[in-house]
């Protein structure tokens, strides 16, 4: 958030923004061997205004090709997000809407779906995930198809689904910066994993011809 409130005051230096991004890039390559398939931003700052052009500068520079557009169908009707946190989704919302022909004009990708928000921590259930994913596939199809984007019906339609599953952290380890958030240390992060790994949802996925693969395999 303090990253969005300097963006506001205009202190920071996209040059110097670039430069960040350019640097994890680099670190990512050198730690792994090879550039990541896929870039985002934690807390969605990738959409933010001025950011989300050298973002996409360096996407395209690197080649890399995927990155999230966080638009959730159905978002609106989550009557059970808390009014502050649903503040902030929408800002998030409008943002990514302003982006769209950004990352487009770099010739950047995102999955045809993107579900995360209404799931996310305590909210998500094997019944939730499903709920939104129904909720997206419905909206999804009943777009009007255009040169771009053929038919739905004729196509695999891929959806992100934004999780963190992982265990609680302790104080001073983990979290992103200055040390742990409420959230990486809540038990909402282990409540994740063991809903992502019931063989309910497995089998979920099986019957409704559903494949889990990742963004190199697009």
């Amino acid at each position: 958030m303090g990253f969005r409130t300097a963006l506001s005051k205009g202190l920071l230096n996209m040059s110097e923004v670039k430069q960040e991004l350019k640097a994890q890039v680099e670190l990512f390559h050198e730690l792994t061997g090879h550039l990541p398939p896929h870039m985002d931003g934690h807390q969605h700052i990738h959409v933010l205004p001025e950011v989300r052009h050298v973002f996409a500068e360096v996407l395209e520079e690197y080649g890399i090709t995927y990155t999230r557009v966080p638009v959730e169908p159905g978002l609106h009707n989550c009557d059970w997000i808390p009014p502050s946190l649903m503040d902030f989704y929408l800002g998030v919302e409008e943002d990514s809407f302003n982006t769209v022909d950004v990352f487009t004009r770099h010739g950047i990708r995102w999955p045809d779906i993107y579900i995360g928000l209404s799931t996310m921590g305590k909210n998500m259930s094997v019944s939730n995930i499903w709920s939104a994913i129904d909720t997206a596939i419905v909206e999804f199809l009943s777009k009007a198809p255009s040169p771009a984007h053929p038919t739905p019906q004729s196509r695999t339609v891929t959806i992100e689904l934004m999780v963190h599953p992982g265990y609680p952290s302790v104080p001073p380890v983990g979290g992103c910066g200055e040390g742990p958030d409420d959230f990486s240390q809540s038990w909402e992060r282990l409540h994740e994993l063991q809903t992502l790994i019931k063989p309910e949802l497995q089998s979920h996925y099986k019957t409704r011809n559903v494949q889990l693969c990742s963004f190199k395999d697009l």
